[in-house]
């Protein structure tokens, strides 16, 4: 039986800016479809440059990147990915509906094709009551659901989010954190997650990418065993303090490392 064509690779693939300076070692990656992996580590660290770069939204310096073994050259529908960012990013004039809708008019989706889907999306999050506010009518984690909303009304096999819930608040956090996975779930969603919250890594992943920086670089793949589904009792738990405990002394190490002199690749996942 054939292995499963990997949903993601990096091959190799580094950052170096114009003048020089090495914001990504080399990296070489396997993720498989279905996998909620996070990438892990203090700012700095390339994750966020990583992302980009598997999004097509930067150009690696050298490597390569695959996206189900086809070539990764520029945002590309025909990949089914998305992108979620850091800040919402509404139009703030727009209402939600059209906000979450965007995507499918820049697509020249029909509009009642457009509609339906939108309204499909907007369920997903729980917010098929607010389709007709305003951005400022809403709180904030309302706001990044509807930026999830957005993300999922092309219906991607692949989820990007780069820190989407850093300046939440820490029960907003948790909430939204504990929808993501049903939505991953839900959906057969392949996620990759950026965070500097070790918390937060070890509730999501299935699998961790620890990073360290000056320059940046892949220092420890964790694969995590616990299963799914997971809620607030599981932060309770022992198998989350430990995991938690991992993170942070993975963490510790790598910030304690020097000037990196070669790439450094990383294991596959368990």
């Amino acid at each position: 039986m054939s292995e499963p064509v990997p949903a993601i690779e990096v091959l190799s693939a580094e950052q170096v800016y114009p003048n020089g300076t090495r914001a990504l070692l080399p990296v070489n990656l396997s993720i498989q479809p279905g996998e909620f992996v996070t990438l892990l580590g203090p700012s700095g660290c390339g994750k966020s440059t990583l992302l980009k770069m598997i999004a097509g939204l930067l150009e690696p310096s050298d490597g390569r990147l695959l996206l189900s073994r086809k070539p990764v050259h520029a945002p590309d529908a025909d990949h089914g990915l998305s992108f979620v960012f850091q800040e919402a990013t509404l139009m703030p004039w727009a209402t939600v509906q059209a906000n979450v809708r965007l995507p499918l008019d820049l697509a020249g989706v029909p509009r009642h094709e457009a509609d339906a889907r939108v309204k499909e999306a907007l369920e997903l999050v729980g917010l098929e009551k607010f389709g007709r506010s305003l951005p400022r009518e809403l709180s904030g984690g309302m706001q990044m659901r509807v930026s999830i909303a957005r993300g999922l009304v092309t219906r991607p096999k692949l989820l990007l989010m780069d820190e989407p819930f850093g300046a939440l608040d820490e029960i907003t956090r948790n909430k939204l954190d504990a929808d993501l996975l049903d939505l991953w779930k839900q959906q057969g969603l392949t996620v990759v997650f950026v965070t500097h919250s070790i918390t937060e890594a070890a509730f999501l992943s299935s699998r961790v990418i620890v990073m360290a920086a000056r320059p940046g670089r892949v220092v420890d793949d964790i694969a995590v065993s616990s299963p799914y589904p997971r809620d607030d009792l599981y932060r309770t738990t022992p198998e989350f303090n430990a995991l938690v405990r991992r993170l942070h002394d993975a963490l510790t190490d790598a910030s304690q490392l020097g000037s990196a002199t070669g790439p450094l690749t990383t294991k596959a996942a368990a």
